[in-house]
């Protein structure tokens, strides 16, 4: 019964894209809001009953749903049951079209009476719909009914929901690394609403191409769309990150993995879209970049799905080989080459702009940080599509590991650093010397100063030093601006922040961002360049050193959990002379029924400085031996993301127009625009 109801749903909510489309794109002239209404909400209605039948299906242990078989087990602690409906292929479909459906009620709610643009852009967003509807309704159908069972697999199932159905007595169970953290529940989600969400700065962008509408227009409308993915985005790879520095147990947060690389992609062109979409809304520039930059963002949306559910690529992250493979790379080919042909039709109209003034200039140096995230984007691009192009074309398997990523990042990321803080603090046109030099005098001696503490402290990576530089000045130039700004208003201190940043919060929500960045630049340098990493052998109740703290072994410990076995050690981590207990650790080792080996789970002691991180390399009966990794300023890492996202949020309640001219505006600019 869940079945048909399931399939039912999602042939309903593939009927209702279908509808939506038609009708956007019939009434792209009168733009009449009411046509689309019901066929929106059918499609959101119907996409929420097909995610909560599948949940049902899972919940209940309903194991004659082939999915819910290979997915789940009745020892599945409900955390990750639920997180079950998103974990594997046809399940995270079934929320990609959920958020998506979300989305599309969410825009129309946002229309006028009379919307061309908007409803145009719904009938784009219906077209991407039938795709993923199409998809869940043929080669991604979640709610196959299991026809044949091996051991507890199912391992034949039949589209269609009435067939002879056969039930395993259990299911097989999650895979294990995906039951492992609670972050499994969180970090999928964020990803999916940040990837859908850049659907809608696509479809309205695509909406003005048909029309012919140039100008602002379509920025103005999906500002804060645009921001709100890009939020979620962020918060999704951060989480990423933490889930993975905390899981896998290698010690590391980022390894330049194919799949990380392909949500990374799409983050970069969003970034660099949102930056370059205040420059066209303050001065009429870079109308054609932006239309670029937009198409290119959801088609690495597109990719990044495609690398994660195709099989072509062996990943932690990646989901099994499938059939929606296929069907993923032609949609992607259609969305490049119908955005771009497109494009090349209206070109002639958008390419009309003002010219820059000045390089030396606040958009001269967005400009800059353009071109940075650019050059940036299509070196990870490169390097992650050079394996699988090789492959395809001779059968050989080569790789493109860390070393390549770093030596382009690390001079791309230095380079994006100094932008940025020229960026904060230039005026816009022209950024004159003796301006530049009063606002940056200070946040120079600053990062100069750190540079040289850094030195006396005895580090010689030049990469860490100037990292740690360029990161103080960029947050000096920030905090000296605000305080700048601030004491030119006659209010109280504390009165006259809340009013600039409340008058501004787009600007200052940007640079609040920007302080979170320099922050996870100061963590990545410092993880990276002054990461002490040792593998040491423990007896029971002696203790080894490593980077200045004491591992002392203290004991082995078992224990049954309902859905694993548990075993592991208890280790103290003394402070350098083995006296005070600054935290008792327990890195261990889960075995799950499904799994062949045991998957290593480290602990983590995080002090104001260091992490000290461990895991269980191996062991006797009365000894072990233990990773240990000391990770200076780690916890930066996760503060900056935080305020990364703080900031986004902060600049989502942008007051609509500050990036218009005074001129244009009958207004005086704000002392945050000026000189």
């Amino acid at each position: 019964m869940i079945a048909t109801l399931g399939t039912l749903s999602i042939l309903t909510a593939l009927g209702a894209s279908f509808a939506v489309a038609v009708q956007g794109f019939r009434h792209r002239s009168d733009g009449d809001r009411r046509a689309v209404r019901t066929p929106v909400l059918v499609l959101a209605g119907a996409a929420l009953a097909a995610f909560v039948f599948l949940e049902l299906g899972i919940l209940v242990h309903d194991f004659s749903i082939a999915y819910v078989a290979n997915n789940t087990a009745t020892t599945t602690p409900f955390v990750f049951l639920f997180a079950a409906g998103w974990a594997a292929l046809e399940g995270s479909i079934v929320l990609w079209g959920l958020v998506l459906a979300a989305f599309v009620a969410l825009v129309w709610l946002r229309l006028s009476d009379r919307d061309p643009l908007g409803v145009l852009a719904l009938g784009v967003m219906g077209l991407v719909a039938i795709f993923w509807f199409g998809l869940m309704a043929t080669a991604g159908n979640p709610f196959s009914v299991c026809t044949s069972v091996v051991g507890e697999v199912c391992s034949a199932s039949s589209w269609w929901p009435l067939s002879e159905a056969v039930a395993p007595a259990d299911g097989r169970g999650p895979n294990p690394l995906l039951q492992n953290h609670i972050l499994m529940a969180v970090h999928p989600p964020m990803l999916y609403v940040g990837y859908v969400g850049l659907t809608v700065p696509f479809a309205f962008a695509i909406s003005a191409l048909i029309l012919g509408e140039t100008g602002r227009t379509w920025l103005d409308r999906t500002h804060r769309w645009s921001l709100i993915a890009w939020i979620f985005l962020t918060f999704g790879i951060v989480l990423g990150g933490w889930w993975s520095y905390e899981v896998l147990g290698w010690g590391g947060y980022w390894a330049w993995d194919p799949v990380e690389n392909a949500a990374l992609l799409p983050w970069l062109t969003a970034t660099a879209f949102i930056h370059s979409a205040i420059v066209q809304r303050k001065r009429g520039m870079l109308q054609a970049w932006n239309f670029l930059l937009v198409i290119a963002t959801f088609a690495f949306t597109i990719f990044g799905t495609f690398l994660t559910r195709s099989g072509v690529i062996a990943s932690v992250h990646a989901f099994t080989q499938s059939s929606v493979g296929p069907a993923l790379l032609v949609f992607l080919a259609v969305v490049v080459v119908g955005s771009l042909a497109l494009f090349a039709f209206r070109a002639r109209d958008i390419a009309q702009a003002p010219r820059l003034d000045s390089l030396s200039s606040r958009e001269g140096f967005i400009l800059a940080n353009n071109l940075i995230l650019t050059v940036l984007t299509v070196a990870v691009l490169f390097g992650t599509i050079f394996p699988l192009l090789v492959q395809a074309g001779s059968g050989s398997e080569v790789s493109v590991g860390r070393p390549f990523y770093d030596r382009a990042a690390v001079p791309i990321a230095l380079l994006l650093l100094l932008f940025i803080g020229l960026g904060a603090v230039a005026p816009w046109r022209v950024a004159k010397a003796d301006v530049l030099w009063r606002r940056l005098r200070w946040p120079m001696v600053v990062g100069l100063g750190a540079g040289a503490v850094v030195v006396i402290g005895g580090v010689r990576s030049w990469p860490v030093t100037l990292a740690i530089s360029l990161a103080f000045f960029v947050i000096a130039a920030i905090v000296e601006r605000f305080i700048s700004v601030v004491s030119n208003r006659p209010e109280r201190v504390d009165v006259a922040a809340r009013k600039v940043v409340r008058n501004d919060a787009g600007y200052w929500g940007g640079q609040l961002a920007h302080v979170g960045v320099a922050l996870m630049a100061i963590s990545l340098a410092t993880t990276s360049g002054l990461a002490i990493r040792d593998t040491v052998t423990v007896e029971r109740g002696s203790a080894a050193t490593v980077g200045g703290y004491c591992i002392e072994y203290l004991e082995p410990f078992t224990r049954s959990e309902p859905n694993r076995e548990v075993t592991g050690v208890r280790v103290a981590v003394l402070d350098e002379s083995c006296t005070d207990i600054e935290a008792v650790l327990e890195p261990r080792l889960n075995a799950y029924p499904a799994a062949g080996q045991p998957i290593g789970t480290p602990d983590v002691w995080t002090g104001l400085v260091d992490d000290v991180y461990i895991g269980i390399a191996g062991g006797t009966t009365t000894s072990v031996a233990l990773n240990v990794f000391v990770f200076p300023f780690q916890w930066l890492l996760w503060v900056g993301g935080v305020v990364i996202v703080a900031g986004g949020t902060l600049a989502l309640f942008r007051k609509p127009g500050r990036e218009q001219t005074a001129s244009n505006q009958g207004r005086e600019p704000s002392i945050s625009e000026v000189h």
